[in-house]
């Protein structure tokens, strides 16, 4: 028994889940405390924050092609551990800054009329953009790729290992915030800084190592596929859609592998050919998605992301609107992360009964029926929703009159510490009801109840989908593509999730909340019937027949009309 447990602590799965562990971890922490730091900088006002938020879902738009493309064009160790430096070194570097600028603001603005500060600020947000597009090449290669690799043929392993990785993203979402948040609270946002400074150094020595470790102990991830020309894989697919068998296994086509892959030679070409390059790639990485067999899967996900439906700060500060304390929003945050972690449970026990792409649908109806709740919340007693309040209205009035925007007080220690968030909602970070004096009348707690009901009950079925469409793009894009095509994933993501922050701007009062939640129900629908659609061309008319899978088959077949060769 002790070999056994020594053995499964030394392999290249417990290690590539203790290096997803550490760079998630300092993920969380660094996106919540950049958010707080940007807004005690810029005289507790929430522009930075906004443009911050607004040049990272634009960057990955326009870049997840390519970045996913230079994952594909170079070895995996290469790409891993590029993006892992660079990622860790710009948080770093952004940290040191941003104790500088706390410890000399007060000069900073005196000289060269304010301008040294606002160049300081530009290179925080570039620098920690340049992060965030680094945290998107590591996701893509480990997630998508490595992972893939390291469960060899073992769909069921896949499944597991996809499921674990989501329950520890489930864990740090909430665990990391808090401990960051209460480091800041008891000391302040320059030992924050610090704190997170440090944490990167630590965890980028030790995370280079682990890859380094799981690449010794895998040999396979020495061996990458490179790029085959149109013709070529077009004959691969006809052949992959009459000859594959279910239990063939993950890597559904093997294109001339090369040992210890090392990219094409550049060909010489001009200027002008070098300056269209980039997009031209960006261009066939969106048509080679669109292409996909599993492209109507990928749009239906990315449609989940138009949502005010999570707990990000939006949905927190309608919460404090409405009366809940930060304590209560603290426990209900706690209850979606387990929610989330039973949905990871369930989509390995549907995908055991039922089959990869019914399970998708079977989750798609969960979280589906489960929103159906915050509609019925608009309509409840204690809902602030009155399409006649205009949403312009308070700015309008305020810009017609040449009356500065409020800014914001700054976020209470306490708040930030029960919650691991603060509330961005309506130019307010304390809580709604903080002075007594201007405490609203009570509101009827029925109507946001329901809400964060729907929203915590509706997160089983959203992970357990989430989880079905990654692992239907791990088994279904070709070895040589999963970079370009999982970057344009992230990329429709990110335009969903830009989307719904603009339309959150469009109608930022709360009276309007409950259209924002009505649209947000509608483009889960929308995604849902896109999967559906999916599922009707991958199964025909076995749709809706569950097929027990034969204990004596091999380890990584698909039940009947379940095939990977969708």
């Amino acid at each position: 028994h002790l070999g056994s447990v020594i053995a499964y602590f030394t392999s290249a799965k417990f290690l590539l889940y203790l290096g997803h562990a550490l760079s998630t971890w300092g993920d969380r922490m660094w996106h919540f405390a950049v958010s707080v730091f940007l807004v005690e900088l810029y005289g507790n006002s929430l522009l930075l924050t906004a443009v911050y938020g607004l040049v990272v879902a634009g960057s990955v738009l326009l870049l997840g092609a390519l970045i996913g493309d230079w994952v594909d064009k170079n070895s995996r160790l290469k790409v891993a551990q590029t993006s892992l430096v660079v990622q860790n070194s710009s948080v770093i570097l952004c940290g040191v800054i941003l104790m500088i600028i706390f410890l000399f603001k007060t000069q900073l603005l005196t000289l060269y009329h304010g301008w040294l500060l606002t160049l300081c600020y530009i290179l925080v947000i570039t620098i920690a953009n340049i992060a965030n597009l680094a945290s998107t090449a590591t996701a893509i290669t480990i997630q998508r790729d490595w992972i893939v690799v390291v469960a060899g043929e073992d769909r069921s392993k896949l499944a597991d290992m996809n499921a674990t990785i989501r329950r520890i993203d489930q864990l740090t979402n909430i665990l990391a915030p808090m401990a960051v948040g209460q480091i800041m609270t008891f000391g302040s946002p320059m030992i924050g800084c610090g704190f997170i400074s440090g944490w990167n150094l630590m965890s980028m020595c030790v995370e280079y190592l682990l890859l380094w470790k799981v690449y010794q102990k895998t040999p396979t991830l020495a061996h990458k596929s490179a790029k085959v020309e149109a013709s070529e894989l077009k004959q691969l697919n006809v052949k992959k859609e009459s000859d594959m068998k279910p239990a063939e296994g993950v890597q559904l086509i093997i294109e001339k592998d090369v040992a210890g892959f090392e990219p094409q030679q550049e060909k010489e070409v001009g200027c002008a050919a070098r300056i269209a390059e980039p997009f031209i790639t960006f261009r066939d990485g969106w048509v080679a998605y669109y292409n996909q067999p599993v492209f109507l899967a990928g749009m239906g996900l990315a449609f989940l992301y138009m949502t005010v439906l999570g707990f990000d700060c939006i949905t927190t500060g309608y919460a404090y609107t409405q009366g809940l304390s930060g304590s209560v929003l603290s426990l209900l945050m706690g209850a979606s992360a387990v929610t989330g972690i039973m949905g990871t449970v369930a989509f390995t026990w549907l995908r055991r009964k039922c089959g990869l792409i019914r399970t998708g649908l079977i989750s798609g109806v969960a979280q589906f029926a489960c929103l159906i709740l915050c509609a019925i919340s608009v309509f409840m007693p204690g809902s602030p929703m009155d399409l006649t309040v205009s949403p312009f209205a308070d700015i309008s009035a305020r810009l017609f009159e040449n009356e500065p925007l409020p800014t914001i007080a700054s976020p209470e220690p306490e708040m930030i510490f029960a919650t691991g968030m603060p509330n961005l909602l309506n130019g307010s970070l304390a809580p709604a009801n903080s002075d007594p004096e201007m405490s609203p009348e009570p509101v009827p707690l029925i109507s946001v109840s329901l809400l964060f009901a729907g929203v915590i009950a509706a997160r089983v079925g959203l992970w357990s989908f989430d989880l079905t469409v990654t692992q239907l793009l791990q088994e279904n894009v070709i070895e040589s593509e999963r970079g370009i095509i999982n970057g344009v994933q992230n990329s429709m993501n990110y335009l969903l999730d830009l989307l719904h922050f603009i339309m959150v701007i469009l109608a930022p009062n709360p009276e309007a909340f409950g259209l924002l939640v009505l649209i947000s129900v509608s483009f889960v629908a929308m995604g849902h019937i896109m999967y559906f659609r999916f599922a009707q061309k991958s199964l025909g008319k076995q749709l809706f027949v569950c097929h027990t899978p034969d204990p004596k088959a091999a380890p990584d077949s698909s039940p009947p009309g379940n095939t990977s060769t969708v």
